[in-house]
């Protein structure tokens, strides 16, 4: 991150993509010649989806969403017939490693977790949950 009095000078890199954005349209074009000089460089143009998160251009500035993510792991582990609830767990729920039968998939369970603490970047309202989930990350149970 680069930032001036007049503008603002974004790199994202994850693996071999690369986000170059900018408050300053000439800014941003000057870093992605001089990049490309050094690699190859392909511009898929408009930025709109990367890393589960969708990248929308609002008046205000870039609106960020995960709800396509979140239809996908409701889908991928077929749940997305799932109805809300207001709050994602019992505020006084006690959790304990040795209440319960072993689950026959802990695989799928630690995939779910992971999915879980993801989405929570967009949805901080679970963050208390997902924490107390994956304290059972080794050993889960049918309670959890």
């Amino acid at each position: 991150m680069k930032t001036s009095k007049t503008s603002t000078l974004l790199i994202l890199i994850y693996i071999d993509d690369i986000i170059v954005a900018g408050s300053n349209e000439e800014e941003v074009e000057k870093l992605v010649a001089i990049l490309n000089s050094s690699f190859s460089l392909k511009n898929l143009g408009q930025l709109s989806y990367f890393l589960g998160i969708e990248v929308k251009v609002v008046n205000e500035g870039l609106q960020l969403s995960q709800k396509r993510y979140i239809e996908d792991v409701l889908q991928k582990f077929k749940m997305d017939n799932a109805k809300p609830l207001p709050t994602p767990m019992i505020s006084n729920l006690k959790l304990t490693s040795d209440d319960g039968d072993p689950i026959t998939n802990a695989t799928e369970y630690r995939s779910i977790v992971g999915a879980l603490q993801y989405i929570t970047i967009s949805r901080p309202e679970i963050v208390f949950s997902v924490n107390k989930v994956c304290q059972f990350m080794q050993s889960p149970l049918n309670q959890h």
